[in-house]
């Protein structure tokens, strides 16, 4: 599992710079991207110019999407850096205590590659639903497990991936009964760029987890509302309350029955 986050602001201070402190600049209708140069080395100008196109078709179909199912639309473009795979290992990846392959930080930063593959396309539209977040309310905190388990579920739900599968349910049924099942309140920190790899697998799964359940039984509808009044309010509890009419307890409560 590949984890991906936005970052707390002491990550901030990463300088977006390419292999050799350069980067080329393409732009779409709702994005700035820039790549990192050292990739026309490894795949060709020729290849280089076709991956710029391919990334920026796959965010523009990312945003339509992001508009549909969670009725976020930034107004602004979106600055996204597509790093050379070696210089975002050695310069951005050492960050964290485990492996990633993007990141927000005010800007989409991801560990790029010579074409568009699904895993790729996977963390493009999950760092896209961080960066709509900060759009809509850049000084709104969110608790992790509603920021990671939404963007979870969008990179899912762009494959049509709907529902956990039988994998993660297991997964998840054994973390609870043998008491490693993560409570709340590590769950509704910032992020979990601190978590050691097992405990960040765990807790991407269980916010993942959370938001499917939230849709699975209050249908996407709600969850749509509930991104869209927790920009506008702030506050999530009750926002929550507004949409599912259940509050942050009750729904992990509810969530984790499932298991029991």
């Amino acid at each position: 599992m590949i984890a991906l986050l936005a970052l707390p602001a002491a990550f901030a201070a990463a300088r977006p710079r390419g292999a050799d402190g350069r980067f080329e600049k393409r732009e779409s209708s709702h994005f700035v991207l820039h790549q990192d140069v050292d990739i026309d080395e490894s795949g060709g100008l020729r290849g280089s110019r076709r991956f710029e196109q391919q990334v920026l078709q796959e965010l523009e179909v990312a945003y339509e999407r992001l508009d549909a199912f969670l009725g976020l639309r930034p107004s602004r473009r979106i600055a996204v850096f597509i790093y050379d795979g070696e210089v975002f290992d050695a310069r951005l990846g050492g960050r964290f205590r485990f492996q990633i392959a993007g990141f927000f930080n005010g800007a989409i930063h991801i560990r790029g590659a010579t074409q568009l593959t699904v895993e790729l396309g996977r963390v493009l539209h999950h760092e896209l639903v961080h960066a709509a977040f900060h759009a809509a309310a850049p000084s709104l905190v969110l608790p992790a497990w509603l920021n990671e388990g939404v963007a979870e579920w969008f990179e899912a739900r762009a494959l049509s991936k709907r529902h956990l599968s039988a994998g993660e349910l297991a997964y998840l049924s054994r973390a609870l009964s043998s008491g490693a099942w993560l409570g709340l309140g590590t769950l509704s920190q910032p992020n979990f760029a601190r978590l050691p790899a097992g405990g960040a697998r765990l807790a991407y799964l269980q916010s993942y987890g959370m938001v499917e359940h939230l849709v699975r039984v209050y249908g996407e509808r709600a969850l749509r509302e509930l991104c869209r009044d927790v920009v506008r309010g702030r506050d999530l509890e009750r926002s929550l309350l507004r949409s599912v009419h259940r509050g942050v307890r009750e729904l992990e409560a509810d969530f984790q029955a499932e298991f029991s």
